[in-house]
């Protein structure tokens, strides 16, 4: 394990093991339709984790595919088609599709960052394989899919614009310019080489970080600057959104690492985004809470619906809790910008939050308790530690010389069983 050289020997028999679940979880949650959101469970079905989230599938085909085992690089791109047999007429992608249910799902106000996955595995899934199959089989939906989001984007600042709720994060008030999605959104134009990507670049790095006073020099932003450059806490972060006079300053952990992983933001951006997600702590005891500051019940960003199920209080979900599965990302960042050392402590860390409750794979920790929450056997907590673990792989250790090591095959005959139990949220 050229890439987990200098962890103890505990902690690398640890990882091993986490990757070892990692892959046979999801290979318990294969069906022919795709991967599924969490493990067999009452409650799973009653809550709709049974089904195929656009998104999730996506996330997952990537680990998948890097995981190196021959049965899941067969079923990565299983979800992806499904996404794609129930692609609206106009292009978008749906939310989720429930392998016994009359449709698919788009949302409330429509589910954007489906459409933006799924383009982005599949162009991801074809460069690992070496060839353009999925794009070419795809190909007309794929057209459809980025015509549908183009007619999303803002013709002077070429960023999309979203309503709030409308993402992963789909209890939260983003709305406008979503660092998020647009993070992706760069991320799919480079890899399908649409037109615009500098600009989308660049003014994404203005209007996500407006600290330096450039942003004014476009007057339909003046209000924007005015409104956020005086009020707005500067954390070295970029704004979670940007709207008409209203900004997201919480400190969007995951909208954050994917404008570093996506390219938005690389070289002195990407170190400063980073140092200020250490000096905050995000990682801290397990990667990563997902929230910097929780938006408290009261505040100007606060919504009535965000105490809907109770769930959505600081320090839980999306406003603070622990998500393991972005705690991929983090790692994965951390090794993109050369921090190697780091990634692989993190990487253990990551493999003992997975771990909790007997390799419970869950959803969610509470952001300061740390108790376990949401559903257990999150396929994409287990696609995301492969993603990491991958990442870790091919990081050159400092100073050892260019060094890429191939991911191991995982072989599900010497992963333990998953334990049958599975807790409700």
């Amino acid at each position: 394990m050229a890439g987990t050289r200098q962890l103890t020997h505990a902690q690398a028999r640890l990882v091993e093991e986490c990757r070892l679940r990692s892959i046979r979880l999801l290979h318990a949650n294969l069906a022919p339709q795709g991967i599924l959101a969490a493990g067999h469970s009452g409650r799973a079905v009653a809550r709709g984790y049974r089904a195929v989230f656009s998104r999730d599938a996506a996330v997952c085909a990537i680990g998948m595919v890097l995981s190196g085992d021959a049965a899941l690089v067969r079923g990565a791109a299983a979800g992806l088609a499904t996404a794609a047999a129930h692609q609206a007429p106009n292009g978008q992608i749906p939310k989720f599709v429930d392998p016994k249910g009359p449709e698919a799902d788009f949302w409330y106000l429509g589910c954007i960052d489906a459409t933006l996955w799924w383009l982005i595995a599949l162009a991801l899934l074809d460069r690992l394989a070496g060839k353009p199959r999925l794009r070419r089989r795809f190909a007309g939906r794929v057209r459809r899919a980025l015509a549908w989001l183009g007619a999303q984007e803002h013709q002077r600042f070429h960023l999309l614009q979203q309503n709030e709720a409308s993402d992963w994060a789909d209890i939260m008030p983003r709305s406008g310019f979503v660092l998020y999605s647009n993070a992706l959104w760069y991320l799919a134009k480079r890899l399908y080489r649409l037109p615009n990507r500098e600009a989308t670049r660049e003014n994404a790095n203005l209007l996500f970080h407006p600290f330096d006073g450039r942003i004014a020099e476009y007057r339909r932003a003046r209000l924007l600057a005015d409104y956020a450059t005086r009020n707005a806490k500067n954390r070295g972060l970029y704004l979670s959104f940007v709207n008409l006079y209203s900004y997201g300053d919480e400190g969007d952990v995951f909208g954050n690492l994917l404008a570093i992983l996506g390219g938005l933001a690389d070289g002195a951006q990407a170190a400063r985004v980073l140092r200020a997600l250490k000096r905050a702590g995000v990682h801290r005891p397990y990667p990563v809470r997902v929230v910097c500051d929780p938006i408290p019940s009261g505040s100007r960003l606060w919504r009535p619906y965000m105490s809907r199920h109770r769930q959505n209080f600081a320090w839980q979900y999306h406003n603070g809790g622990i998500w393991p599965f972005v705690g991929g990302f983090w790692v994965a960042a951390l090794a993109q910008a050369g921090e190697s050392a780091l990634a692989r402590q993190e990487l253990v860390k990551l493999a003992r939050a997975n771990a909790l409750g007997g390799w419970a794979f869950n959803e969610w920790l509470h952001g300061r308790s740390c108790a376990a929450r949401g559903m257990r056997g999150q396929s994409w907590n287990a696609a995301a530690f492969l993603i990491a673990w991958h990442a870790v792989q091919v990081t050159p250790l400092r100073g050892s010389g260019p060094r890429r090591a191939a991911p191991r095959r995982g072989s599900s005959q010497r992963t333990a069983p998953a334990r049958s139990r599975r807790r409700s949220p």
